[in-house]
């Protein structure tokens, strides 16, 4: 895509001239962010349940109470016909459910404002930036990775002041994409993950992880952790688990290293800051997947790709996967309460112009 839509330039330059007054005449910041988030939900198509031709979702409530992950597909992100964004995200703690979707429904709109934000601010320092080179002084991903940087920050910030949502002891992991033409944007707090089916140079299918599962004992975060005093371990009756402690206290015993929420540890190590990263979709890349971490417990990254790639219709794809999921943690961890379970599958190619992928299968991966 050589340049942005003239539609959503014209929205952006709209918006930045209007003014939004409160009764003291001063501009009113979040009356201004609800208007803007009101515009952009007006056009494109937002959906949480449910299934298409470009993308499927699919969510199973596990064994622990109540479904605590959620997910969203938004088509014409940024009213823009070549873009999309898809999220999964996987809430914990007593109010794991609200700050889930808190997260969901509040990310995409902010990430769309600082993005808009960011391109009039490139734009006044670099007039003559090229979002398709990379040799110029701001390229697309440097745009968007400070667009997401900025979010994570304002999400986090806004979920601690929240009224009617406790989140001390709560929290979400948060797995998102931005797609833009031929170039995918990954932002990832916590431990979902995102993969991709792409063909080898052989022709066979195989995946590809695009993220990094933000474990407490990764070197790099378990060495922030320690440094701000907190506490890294497994529990004697949870070999190989580790989770983030207190200095002192044996609380929150959080398995992941970085989310939303989780106030009780943030000054511990805790951060919500996420790796965003991109890559270049090529007519060898199929699909995406992201799904929460019950999915990946039981199922290996090649396991999940040959079970999409050998659905045949593709709305069904992020079910199908989940319940063969299911199958595999009755099998694996016998006895273990079932975790949530949550998929988004990002088709990257219209089925008409892809070929089969059933080709790339020899034999499904199946659990019983």
């Amino acid at each position: 895509m050589g340049h942005f839509s003239s539609m959503f330039s014209g929205l952006a330059r709209s918006f930045s001239i209007k003014k939004v007054k409160n009764n003291n005449g001063t501009c009113d910041a979040k009356q201004a962010a609800d208007e803007m988030e009101m515009i952009l939900k007006s056009c494109g198509y937002v959906y949480a349940e449910g299934s298409n031709n470009s993308a499927s979702v699919f969510s199973k409530r596990g064994q622990k109470g109540v479904n605590q992950d959620c997910a969203i597909v938004w088509e014409g992100f940024g009213c823009q016909e070549d873009m999309i964004f898809c999220g999964i995200f996987d809430g914990h703690g007593p109010w794991g459910h609200y700050v889930a979707k808190h997260v969901r429904n509040s990310m995409p709109s902010s990430l769309l404002c600082n993005w808009q934000k960011t391109l009039a601010q490139t734009a006044l320092l670099e007039p003559e930036l090229d979002l398709e080179g990379s040799n110029k002084k701001f390229s697309r991903f440097d745009i968007w990775k400070h667009s997401y940087l900025k979010t994570c920050a304002s999400v986090d910030q806004e979920l601690e002041h929240h009224r009617k949502i406790d989140s001390y002891n709560s929290g979400t992991t948060a797995i998102t994409i931005v797609r833009q033409g031929d170039v995918i944007y990954v932002s990832n707090v916590g431990d979902s993950r995102a993969v991709l089916a792409t063909t080898s140079d052989e022709g066979s299918l195989v995946a590809v992880q695009l993220t990094l599962d933000f474990k407490p004992n990764l070197p790099q975060e378990k060495e922030r952790i320690i440094g701000c005093n907190g506490r890294v371990f497994c529990m004697k009756d949870e070999p190989g688990v580790h989770r983030v402690w207190q200095p002192d206290t044996e609380a929150p015993g959080l398995a992941m290293s970085r989310a939303f929420g989780d106030y009780c540890i943030k000054e511990y190590g805790l951060v919500s800051v996420p790796e965003v990263t991109q890559r270049h979709i090529s007519a060898k890349d199929h699909f995406i997947i992201l799904a929460s971490d019950g999915i990946w417990d039981v199922i290996t990254n090649q396991e999940a790709i040959e079970i999409v790639s050998s659905t045949a219709e593709r709305p069904k794809a992020a079910k199908r996967l989940v319940e063969q999921a299911v199958r595999a943690w009755k099998k694996k961890r016998r006895g273990i309460a079932m975790d949530d379970m949550s998929v988004v599958c990002l088709f990257l190619h219209s089925s008409s112009s892809s070929p089969s992928l059933s080709q790339h299968v020899q034999h499904a991966t199946t659990f019983k």
